[in-house]
């Protein structure tokens, strides 16, 4: 967190249940070394107080914009600060700041700021889908605002689903990211495969696996962060994104994969294999629905097209490519083994035994194995900061 320290950040509050969450996330600013003030709407007010922000942040907290210390600060404030972070952002502000409706401090002060504006989501699933909330999210990245992607899991409501503010420490490291790397992927074509793929045996059933795309769409969205235009080839997943960087195909089977990278792949100069690509699919599919029978179902495959190892024969010289592996057994071994083999130039390591890692969790605890000996091995974190660790490793490459 060492580029957030001697930062001015200005943390804006608005009424949502997630406002717990910015407690934890001024104690992490300030921890870092950062300066932090906070503004905060009315509404905010009842769910934290204003004088636990003011203790945490050693400064006051401002709430009203008609009062004789807050007249003038919302342009004070504006202009005094090097990041300005409204979190939660309530679907009502998304709406106010994308509209310009200045009926409170928050919104006053964002048409004032002259800095970085992040704005992190927080809202019930049907809130976050609806198509006025996506418009509008849409429209503030129009204006250079940056989107803090949402989290996704059980919501107030009870639901599950996407709608919770990003947690604290995933916020942290997007500042720390942005101050410490700014744009270094700009100007840069980067491909991801995500998710995973469903290989039909008839029109109702199919062969699949239980990824979710999360590692995937975080590595999408922090490569278009930084700069980059990012074409992301997005199996059948419940995961989307706004980013207006970021242009989504979407797939269902290994083969539309295989057909969408190639298409894409020798105008690329980053390509990082991400999906979990089934191996094998049914040589025959039925047309109609199989009936069940009595007796043993006996089920023929057949491989599916090898992608990595596809592009990896016509990689360039100036081209990253980057591959995943998810071992269960002789984890390095078989890594170092299918990184030479798909010509990777490094290639990221989970396991499945590795508590809190793997498929469907918001963790992932990696290894990033070169060629020659060298390995680097990280901590359990989350996928937002481990597709920080995997691009700052590619952008070191491409330098």
């Amino acid at each position: 967190m060492e580029a957030v320290r001697g930062k001015k950040i200005l943390l804006c509050v608005t009424g949502s249940i997630a406002a717990y969450k910015t407690a934890f996330l001024t104690r992490l600013l300030v921890k870092a070394g950062a300066e932090v003030q906070i503004i905060m709407t009315p509404a905010a007010k009842a769910f934290i107080s204003s004088l636990t922000l003011s203790t945490l942040s050693k400064n006051p907290v401002h709430s009203e914009i008609i009062s004789e210390d807050s007249w003038n600060n919302h342009v004070e404030l504006g202009l005094w600060a090097d990041a300005m972070i409204v979190a939660p952002c309530t679907a009502t502000s998304l709406s106010k700041m994308a509209n310009g409706l200045s009926d409170n401090v928050v919104v006053a002060t964002y048409l004032s700021a002259k800095c970085p504006v992040f704005f992190a989501p927080a809202m019930d699933l049907d809130m976050w889908k609806h198509p006025s909330t996506q418009r509008n999210i849409q429209l503030l990245q129009s204006y250079g605002n940056l989107l803090i992607p949402v989290g996704h899991g059980e919501l107030a409501s009870g639901l599950v689903g996407d709608g919770r503010m990003a947690e604290p420490e995933d916020i942290c490291a997007l500042l720390h990211d942005f101050f410490s790397k700014g744009q270094d992927l700009a100007g840069k074509n980067v491909m991801i495969t995500a998710g995973p793929t469903f290989e039909p045996l008839d029109p109702v059933r199919f062969i699949g696996n239980h990824s979710s795309g999360k590692m995937g769409l975080a590595l999408a969205e922090e490569a278009a962060n930084r700069g980059a235009k990012v074409h992301l080839i997005l199996g059948p997943s419940k995961l989307s994104s706004q980013h207006p960087s970021i242009q989504t195909t979407r797939i269902q089977t290994a083969q539309e994969m295989y057909e969408a990278s190639a298409a894409l792949f020798e105008k690329m100069d980053v390509a990082i294999l991400a999906a979990a690509v089934a191996d094998y699919r049914p040589k025959v599919v039925a047309s109609e629905k199989i009936k069940k029978k009595s007796g043993e179902f006996k089920l023929e495959l057949e491989r599916t097209t090898d992608i990595a190892a596809s592009l990896g024969k016509i990689k360039r010289k100036n081209q990253l490519l980057i591959g995943f592996a998810l071992e269960t057994t002789n984890e390095v071994e078989n890594a170092r083994g299918k990184l030479q083999r798909k010509n990777f130039d490094f290639i990221v390591l989970n396991s499945l035994k590795e508590k809190g890692a793997g498929f469907k969790h918001d963790t992932n605890k990696i290894s990033i194995i070169f060629a020659g000996n060298k390995q680097l091995d990280f901590e359990l974190k989350t996928k937002t900061s481990v597709a920080i660790d995997i691009l700052n490793e590619a952008v070191e490459l491409l330098a």
